[in-house]
């Protein structure tokens, strides 16, 4: 896994870059209640506006770490935005993007950096 300073990770999947947010992130955030999902095929840009979280708390924007298209959404947030909080890392990844060059990952942080980030 590679982390980003907005606090999402991302991790390869065969061809694929699954982006969700970290456990920390969840818990700052609190309890969510409502996720908006980006529509399949959508060309995104790096720090475009991706996904809209509502917690409890705040409204927050998860922002496209990367250029590529969304490939694949995680619908069951929709219904069930619990899960964020439950399993963030896991079952509550956000969206997977095809991209076109995946070497663009080695300017994130990996996970002992991230760690030093968040102190």
């Amino acid at each position: 896994m590679k982390f980003t300073e907005e606090h999402e990770w991302l991790r390869v999947e065969d061809d694929l870059v699954v982006v969700g947010i970290t456990d920390y992130a969840a818990e700052q955030l609190g309890d969510i209640v409502f996720v908006e999902l980006p529509e399949e095929g959508t060309e995104v840009a790096r720090d475009d506006e991706v996904v809209v979280i509502e917690s409890v708390k705040a409204a927050s924007d998860i922002l496209a770490p990367i250029d590529g298209e969304i490939a694949e959404v995680n619908e069951a947030l929709v219904d069930e935005p619990s899960k964020v909080n439950e399993d963030p890392t896991g079952a509550a990844w956000m969206f997977k993007l095809k991209v076109t060059d995946l070497s663009v990952l080695d300017e994130f942080m990996e996970e002992d950096a991230y760690k030093a980030h968040i102190g």
